[in-house]
């Protein structure tokens, strides 16, 4: 039986993402982490466990048919195949830092001075854009010590909280670009590959939507119904069942976790009561 093959990182916390969101979408993967290998027996999918910076061109080379890999390692590498899904998680950013006590007036700042990265092709692109040349540095870890030793007077690397900037007495100044974990593929699948593909990824999303929403139960006067189902109107449309004391209704549906906290002020405000909030597991849409 034809199977699809998928890359993912083996280990580190994008590898720990895409392995539970596979999990999470029935694919069950027995040893993953101790074979290069792991053939699904729920799921016709076989998973390659890979150097990120790898997985780009194994997908390339066919060896792999789909790939999950940070979006900015799939830039540096510049390889024709497309992102077939932005997975959103693992998400940062790609910024120029320069060590705090320096005046920062703009990208200007970088014309003819030093920068250390890990990715020269990101890097060089974004100077060219602006018109400004400056000497790269390639180096691979640690780029964040480069300014200390003399090495540089700038770098350009991942950040995502910025903690290490500040332990290394940088401060961000430029954000390139923003990354997040992507799945990448080939277009001349076949047939076969391609229904596997959409199935996978109609099974991702429904766990991804799941993790995004919250299924609500509220106690609603029937008098500010209306304005309540305005506030929460669901999927389609929310479950109104009238409750054995009258004048009050129950109100089922779901709400987006961004605007969990504010509409359940405003739900308080309209007099909702006995608000229940529940996970969902998955959410087929």
């Amino acid at each position: 039986m034809e199977k699809l093959k998928i890359a993912i990182q083996k280990s580190g916390r994008l590898s720990e993402k895409s392995v539970a969101i596979l999990r999470e979408a029935g694919i069950a993967m027995p040893n993953g982490e101790r074979k290069l290998i792991s053939v699904s027996p729920t799921f016709p999918l076989e998973v390659l466990y890979l150097r990120d910076d790898d997985i780009p061109q194994y997908v390339t080379d066919r060896v792999a048919d789909i790939g999950i890999v940070g979006e900015n390692v799939f830039a540096e590498k510049g390889v024709d195949i497309s992102v077939v899904e932005r997975m959103g998680f693992s998400k940062c950013r790609m910024s120029l830092a320069i060590p705090k006590q320096q005046e920062y007036e703009g990208p200007q700042y970088f014309e003819g001075r030093k920068i250390a990265t890990s990715y020269p092709v990101i890097l060089k692109r974004f100077l060219d854009e602006k018109g400004i040349m400056a000497e790269i540095h390639e180096i691979s870890g640690s780029v964040e010590i480069a300014p200390g030793i003399g090495l540089a007077e700038g770098i350009f690397d991942i950040v995502s909280s910025g903690s290490t900037l500040i332990s290394n007495g940088l401060k961000e100044v430029e954000v390139v670009m923003q990354s997040e974990a992507v799945m990448i593929g080939r277009d001349d699948l076949s047939e076969r590959k391609r229904e596997i593909l959409n199935d996978l990824l109609f099974r991702m999303r429904s766990v991804r939507a799941a993790a995004n929403n919250k299924y609500i139960l509220l106690n609603a006067p029937n008098n500010k119904l209306e304005q309540i189902i305005a506030l929460i109107p669901g999927m389609k449309s929310p479950t109104v069942m009238p409750l054995a004391e009258s004048g009050w209704s129950s109100v089922h549906s779901v709400l987006s976790e961004d605007q969990f906290w504010q509409i359940i002020g405003e739900l308080r405000n309209l007099g909702a009561q006995g608000i229940l909030v529940i996970p969902i597991e998955k959410m087929i849409v």
